[in-house]
């Protein structure tokens, strides 16, 4: 897999991801660096599909927009948890990715755990 394919697989569509970072670009600051910090957050627990990581940020990308325009506070966005804010933001789409997928193993193991104590 070379270089292009791999890009390609994490991120999707490379026009796709300009174009988001280019949104992203053209944000007030606090919201560009809150986008920032929510973006390298989903990029290393998000879903390792492209196309899903993508339509996250796009999301992103609209919710961090809408925000400004509104006049809404970072924070507000955000609340006073960003990292629970983050995790319930991927729910929304699902349980993809590595992340997802070991979270998934870690309940079953431990429902085989259960079944084999006769509980």
């Amino acid at each position: 897999m070379g270089i292009s394919d791999l890009a390609t697989k994490l991120i999707g569509d490379k026009r796709r991801w300009k174009a988001y970072r280019a949104r992203l670009g053209a944000l007030p600051a606090p919201y560009r660096t809150a986008g920032d910090g929510i973006e390298r957050y989903l990029l290393n627990t998000g879903p390792s599909d492209g196309d899903a990581l993508m339509t996250m940020l796009d999301d992103l990308a609209d919710l961090l927009e809408q925000s400004a325009a509104d006049g809404i506070l970072v924070r507000e966005v955000f609340g006073d948890d960003p990292v629970e804010f983050a995790e319930a933001f991927k729910r929304n789409y699902g349980e993809s990715g590595w992340m997802g997928k070991e979270q998934r193993r870690l309940a079953e193991s431990i429902a085989q755990a259960e079944r084999e104590q006769g509980s």
